[in-house]
């Protein structure tokens, strides 16, 4: 894989990306996917040969950095490119120095994949956009154990 991963201001290539994954292939209104948090986030967009594979988004409020509308195309998944994207994206937050912990609402499914990037759930399982979720928080103690795992090949 050869995706490069930057900030981004390309909101409709993110959008694109997430009407796919979320909408089309998950079935979540476009009221709920395309929300008005897109103006005030820090964008990340994953490229291949300058098309668009993956996004995700974050906010930062207070010492928490909020993850979130993480996607990668069908063709991508399971390439490492989502724990990528993660990865640019706590990078990014610790940047900021109040940050202390980020956190996203993971779909249970993928709670496993979030655990390996040592991430650790919290609290119950709540619906977004008819899906169930749960709360992962990563500590600032955590992210030597993400930059620890980077390579490894279980992250895929």
């Amino acid at each position: 894989m050869t995706a490069h991963i930057a900030v981004t201001e390309d909101l409709a290539s993110c959008h694109l990306l997430r009407r796919i994954v979320f909408i089309e292939e998950q079935n979540v209104s476009e009221a709920d996917e395309m929300d008005d948090r897109d103006d005030d986030a820090t964008h990340f967009l994953a490229t291949e040969e300058e098309l668009p594979i993956g996004s995700a988004r974050m906010h930062i409020k207070g010492d928490t950095a909020k993850i979130g509308r993480v996607c990668v195309i069908k063709s991508h998944r399971g390439t490492g490119l989502g724990a990528a994207l993660i990865r640019a994206a706590v990078e990014e937050a610790r940047k900021d120095p109040a940050v202390r912990f980020a956190k996203l609402g993971a779909q249970l499914h993928a709670l496993g994949f979030y655990e390996k990037l040592g991430f650790v759930a919290q609290g119950p399982v709540f619906d977004d956009a008819g899906i169930d979720h749960r709360e992962m928080v990563l500590s600032s103690v955590s992210y030597t154990h993400l930059r620890a795992h980077e390579t490894r090949e279980d992250l895929v």
